[in-house]
């Protein structure tokens, strides 16, 4: 087996020291991963569009890795106040509703006072439905 390492081109990877996601076999781990757009290393102020952003996020590693949103078997949330984590259903919903994945919530602080979420995922590429 290859390990393979995959960036978002973030700097926080490179100043931290980490991936935005490793793949080894068909497993494919996404570090977590917060309401940043990369591109532009921005993340707006509102809590629902940093969850849609830390999904535009994981579906880009996923798909650098030959994975799909459809082959997440666990996500964990982390939200710095534990009553935004409703708020956040329809989203969690509109991308994983369908796959039903094992899945954790934490309330935790956050390594920047402008992140409201992060959300990591593990895939098995090909366990999609």
């Amino acid at each position: 087996m290859t390990r393979r390492l995959i960036s978002s081109g973030s700097t926080f990877e490179q100043e931290i020291g980490y991936s935005r996601a490793v793949v080894e076999g068909d497993w494919v781990f996404v570090s977590g991963t917060t309401g940043f757009d990369y591109s532009k290393m921005t993340i707006s102020d509102d809590l629902l569009e940093q969850a849609e952003q830390c999904f535009r996020n994981i579906d880009a590693a996923l798909d650098e890795a030959g994975a799909s949103m459809r082959d997440i078997v666990r996500v964990t949330y982390i939200l710095p106040d534990a009553a935004d984590f409703p708020k956040c259903w329809p989203i969690f919903r509109k991308y994983l509703g369908d796959v039903k994945p094992a899945a954790m919530m934490l309330a935790a602080g956050l390594s920047d006072p402008r992140m409201r979420i992060e959300i990591q995922v593990t895939a098995r590429r090909g366990s999609g439905a």
